[in-house]
């Protein structure tokens, strides 16, 4: 079904490996009729971490990856995770996904690193859609992405967000309610994608705001007319981008009243100036408050070096809602579990409404008990979306039986289980 490629390296742009055809890929399935669920039926990788090229085709099924540690099972998951807006799910450097070559395990022995590529092919209702990201080839060290979508490139990455849905658990992720804002207010917005594509855009348009305003307010901000259009998009951004995220945060606590089983409801809230605001007023004035808040901050965001305040600051809260208990005071079962039913009801959101998000599942099975396995492996066959597991033992994904596709990875190659 699928063949691992250890022929010569294209001398090609990153995302070359779009072109390819459905011949080089063994087993993929790209002529199928529409389906209500986009899926990856081709994923292609070059130079990507651990591969140097890889070519994989796969069906609307889940599927199962297992393989040791360290054999590029997680690699995998966080090529998929590029085909959305953001920075992976590793939030990694775009350099720091180059594949360094074979040879001595010193970086200064070894091959230099090539700048990586992930193309893919996704069925969507109205049909295959080939997808293509990497790190620009020109200068190594260069941090700037390329996305295009059928051939044509793209001005940015939120434009992905039209496409597809992407949402993931890691082991690293267990964590999310004992650490900082930050990881909680990223794991919302991609929740949000699903809801809104636009508010990628909206994100993207306003952190570029917030940049050039502390650039000019560090210069001493002589340019006042410039200083004001940026605050003027800045309010009108970071307003769209606060609603948004509490009107994602109303679905979801609605999705999860009166749901039965392994995976306790959570109650989620957001604390943040600008949603507080749009409690009790409206958008506009909520807007008009911002944009005179960031003008009578200017003397105090220049010593900061920043905006103190904004939606850049905001915090996802969670409850247990039966036990009435803030996330982070239960057990790290508990945590683990919340957070797989806050992903599963937005999957089911967008079920009803759009077409679910593909899932990764990075060792979430090996943490569950039996009970919950199954629970999850039943939802997920239900849904009917296309989710991407990882795990070191096989049989943990039995169940799963036919209803998935089972691959084994190891050494950075990949072969039907």
């Amino acid at each position: 079904m699928i063949a691992p490629v250890a022929s010569r390296r294209e001398p090609a742009s990153p995302i070359a490996v779009t072109d390819a055809t459905p011949e080089s890929v063994a087993g993929a399935a790209l002529a199928r009729p529409a389906t209500k669920h986009p899926a990856l039926t081709r994923l292609a990788l070059t130079d990507f971490r651990c591969y140097r090229q890889l070519r994989l085709g796969t069906d609307e099924r889940p599927v199962v990856l297992t393989g040791p540690n360290g054999a590029g099972k997680t690699n995998l998951l966080e090529a998929i995770s590029f085909l959305a807006p953001g920075r992976g799910l590793r939030r990694a450097k775009l350099s720091e996904c180059d594949r360094v070559g074979e040879g001595d395990v010193s970086p200064a022995l070894s091959r230099p690193p090539s700048s990586w590529a992930v193309a893919a092919t996704l069925l969507t209702p109205s049909g295959p859609v080939d997808l293509g990201t990497g790190r620009e080839a020109a200068g190594q060290e260069g941090e700037r992405r390329i996305v295009r979508i059928a051939g044509e490139t793209q001005r940015g990455q939120a434009v992905l967000a039209e496409y597809l849905s992407v949402a993931w658990l890691t082991p690293q992720m267990d964590r999310l309610f004992l650490e900082g804002a930050g990881p909680r207010r990223r794991f919302l917005d991609r929740l949000v994608f699903g809801f809104d594509p636009g508010h990628a855009r909206r994100l993207a348009a306003y952190d570029h705001g917030m940049r050039e305003r502390a650039r000019l307010l560090a210069d001493g901000a002589r340019d006042t007319a410039w200083l004001a259009a940026l605050e003027d998009g800045m309010a009108s951004d970071g307003v769209a981008v606060a609603a948004a995220r509490r009107e994602a945060v109303q679905r979801l606590n609605r999705a999860q009243d009166g749901r039965r089983g392994p995976f306790p409801a959570a109650e989620l809230g957001l604390k943040g100036t600008i949603e507080t605001w749009l409690g009790e007023m409206p958008a506009l004035a909520a807007e008009e408050r911002f944009r005179s808040l960031l003008v009578d901050s200017r003397r105090r965001d220049a010593e900061a070096g920043g905006a103190i305040d904004g939606p850049h600051r905001s915090d996802l809260t969670a409850h247990h809602r039966i036990k009435g208990m803030p996330a982070a005071q239960c057990s790290t079962g508990e945590q683990k579990a919340m957070l797989i039913a806050i992903v599963l009801a937005d999957a089911w959101l967008q079920h009803e409404s759009r077409s679910a998000p593909i899932l990764l599942l990075d060792e979430v099975a090996a943490h569950l008990d039996e009970a919950r396995r199954r629970a999850l492996f039943d939802e997920l066959l239900t849904l009917g979306t296309q989710a991407w597991l990882t795990g070191t033992d096989a049989h943990l994904f039995d169940p799963l039986g036919r209803h998935a596709q089972h691959f084994r990875v190891f050494d950075a190659t990949i072969h039907p289980a």
